[in-house]
């Protein structure tokens, strides 16, 4: 019997053989859903359920309803896979970053700004992008190359999107935002006036899903797991895990083995 495999908030890292939901579809391959809503199939419809980078941009409490609704869709043995940025990662490199950078190491005082910008910035942000796309425009060669390793393939995509590159233009569309008619900016200006109309588009931003609103370590990621009704949380690579044939799919993976976003943390469960 063929097993299912569902893909949640997949952006462009989907596959024909998995089911791909995501808010803004990249592909036709891809069926647009709000992860805030319940999902839209029986329980026990999938094998696995996979979601990466998507987790954060929930509150906790909505997080863990997240994780219900997909223990709710797999079978009994199915497995989750939830990838997520790893702060026990950006917190030890914060500290190494700030003790050389105190130390007057120069190479660490350039890697300090960017390692603040992942804990900060992308929770704290109120434009698109933030100040990381800023950073990226003036960063040097030293500088791009410690995001690179910290980001792995995805960070090329947002360089592109930042250099302006034509083939990048869905990627930055996602940083810039979707454009508003001038006159309905008018009449929004008319009613709310200048302040008002601030505060409008900072509270459509924020809750436009682009923002961090938790993060996780792996007892935490492991505590919410079994909080939603799996077991056994476990740690994999990039490359690794219980699903079979999984690198494969080239989700956390490139064909060619490199890892696509290895600043991550990659947890698996069952469903009891």
């Amino acid at each position: 019997m063929t097993k299912r495999y569902l893909n949640l908030g997949c952006g462009e890292r989907f596959h024909a053989e998995w089911v791909n939901l995501d808010l803004h579809p990249a592909s036709p391959s891809v069926q647009k859903w709000d992860l805030q809503k319940d999902l839209p199939f029986p329980d026990g419809s999938f094998d696995v359920v996979y979601h990466s980078h998507v987790l954060e941009h929930f509150s906790r409490v909505d997080g863990i309803q997240l994780l219900a609704r997909c223990l709710r869709l797999l079978k009994p043995s199915g497995v989750i896979r939830v990838v997520v940025p790893d702060l026990e990662r950006i917190a030890r490199q914060y500290l190494e970053s700030l003790d050389k950078s105190l130390a007057g190491d120069a190479e660490s005082q350039q890697r300090y700004d960017w390692i603040v910008l992942e804990m900060y910035d992308q929770a704290l942000r109120e434009t698109s992008g933030g100040q990381m796309l800023e950073y990226l425009r003036q960063a040097g060669p030293g500088q791009i190359e410690f995001v690179r390793k910290r980001h792995g393939t995805e960070i090329d995509r947002i360089l592109d999107a930042v250099r302006g590159k034509p083939q990048a233009k869905s990627y930055a569309g996602s940083f810039v935002g979707r454009t508003r008619s001038l006159a309905g900016r008018k009449l929004l200006r008319l009613l709310l006036g200048a302040q008002g109309l601030a505060a409008y588009d900072c509270g459509r931003f924020r809750l436009s899903g682009e923002i961090h609103k938790w993060m996780y370590d792996r007892y935490s990621l492991g505590r919410i797991l079994q909080g939603a009704g799996f077991v056994n949380p476990e740690i994999f690579g990039p490359a690794e895990s219980q699903i079979p044939n999984w690198a494969s799919f080239a989700l956390d993976t490139e064909p060619d083995g490199r890892v696509y976003k290895p600043d991550s943390l990659f947890v698996e469960a069952v469903r009891p």
